[in-house]
């Protein structure tokens, strides 16, 4: 079994440059809220898509090359916009774009929850991967359930207050931080719990929309979720008020499994079977 250290470290400057992108876009409220709330903690700058690009995952952009524009913000400050996904966003910020590289990498306000499985396909949370792909410390947080009139400066409180911790008891080693805040006021809030990834459930099915010559169009995803009843969970924590926060990191290996796999390892090697497949490549036929 392969041991993960994940020790607090410390940042690396006392006034960090931290880097804020998102999924939803350069004008996306939740960014612009977040702002705000993490100006007093450093040097903050705003490198993200310029237009909604949620769902988009870790997809990156490798066959053509990336706009990118200074965009005036709401408070006055510049701002990068790009073409380009979120996990460009972070690469972009890490490897020159900026005067330094980033110490810290805040990914959201996510404009609706990012919870157990759904965080496979976020646009948010994958930015935050990223940054810990990169060796950057990095969070993602989200709003629950949000909707017009949702008061974004929660989340925006208290993404601050985490940071503040972190920056005088340091962040853990190759792991981000994923936050979901419910709809409530800050003097609602039942508090904030560390939590492990719950379980979607999802309502998904195809269905036929309609014919438009040989093509046909379909309908897949909808909005029939739900999800498993798990104590400690993210979801469980969100339900009852609570402020979750689960850390993830990008070790995708499963180390039991390898370690049953190896003993077919001899029967995959053995001679006749090696031999049989360079007599079929020899003979030009292949199976």
């Amino acid at each position: 079994m392969v041991s993960r250290d994940c020790g607090l470290v410390a940042f690396g400057s006392a006034r960090p440059l931290i880097v804020l992108t998102n999924d939803d876009g350069i004008r996306s409220p939740g960014l612009l809220a977040l702002k705000e709330a993490l100006d007093p903690l450093g040097e903050v700058r705003v490198v993200a898509p310029e237009e909604n690009r949620s769902g988009a995952a870790r997809s990156i952009t490798m066959h053509s090359s990336l706009w990118v524009e200074e965009v005036t913000l709401p408070d006055g400050s510049v701002g990068y916009s790009t073409d380009g996904t979120p996990v460009d966003c972070v690469r972009m910020a890490a490897l020159g774009l900026l005067e330094r590289p980033p110490d810290l990498i805040v990914s959201g306000i996510n404009l609706g929850e990012n919870l157990g499985d759904d965080i496979t396909y976020s646009g948010t949370v994958a930015a935050a991967l990223e940054g810990i792909m990169l060796g950057i410390p990095a969070i993602a947080i989200s709003a629950h359930g949000y909707h017009s009139g949702y008061d974004l400066s929660v989340p925006a409180r208290f993404a601050r207050h985490l940071l503040s911790l972190a920056l005088k008891k340091g962040f853990p080693a190759r792991t981000l931080l994923n936050i979901n805040c419910p709809d409530r006021s800050f003097a609602e809030l039942a508090g904030a719990k560390f939590t492990v990834l719950g379980k979607r459930v999802y309502g998904d099915k195809v269905e036929y929309r309609a014919t438009d010559g040989t093509r046909r169009l379909y309908q897949i995803y909808n909005d029939d979720l739900g999800y498993l009843q798990e104590p400690g969970s993210d979801f469980d924590a969100v339900a009852n008020g609570f402020i979750s926060i689960t850390p993830l990191h990008f070790d995708l290996m499963c180390h039991e499994a390898l370690e049953q796999l190896r003993s077919w390892e001899s029967e995959l090697g053995r001679a006749d079977c090696i031999g049989e497949r360079r007599a079929r490549e020899g003979s030009g036929n292949p199976e």
